[in-house]
């Protein structure tokens, strides 16, 4: 059985350890091998876009872009549905390899076996 990470972002620069934590947990499972899942809602949505992450900073954090290139590369980013509808995102204005889903697919991935979803 292979175990699945499910992280959950629901913060963006408004908070920003609370999001570098997230990305940082994500992309250290990733780098490790685990099978990751990065789920950006609410603020965090925002980090969807070309150059957003980039333009994170945070003293002695890692570079959120090089994060989230970490998770793209290994894992899968999904952009809640009405958290990028809210911010008028759609699915022509993510960075390549982010996917726009809602609850029932987030809700399918922390409920398979295996699974363990962190919301941050």
């Amino acid at each position: 059985m292979t175990r699945t990470l499910v992280v959950k972002a629901t913060a963006g620069a408004d908070a920003p350890e609370r999001c570098a934590q997230a990305f940082t947990v994500a992309a250290t499972a990733a780098a490790a091998g685990v099978d990751v899942s990065l789920w950006l809602t609410g603020e965090s949505t925002w980090f969807a876009l070309p150059g957003r992450a980039e333009s994170f900073e945070l003293p002695h954090s890692a570079p959120l872009g090089e994060l989230l290139h970490v998770i793209l590369t290994t894992g899968r980013v999904t952009a809640c549905t009405q958290c990028a509808a809210r911010r008028d995102i759609g699915p022509d204005d993510v960075i390549p390899g982010v996917r726009i889903a809602g609850a029932a697919v987030f809700v399918e991935e922390a409920m398979a076996e295996g699974a363990q979803a962190l919301v941050y």
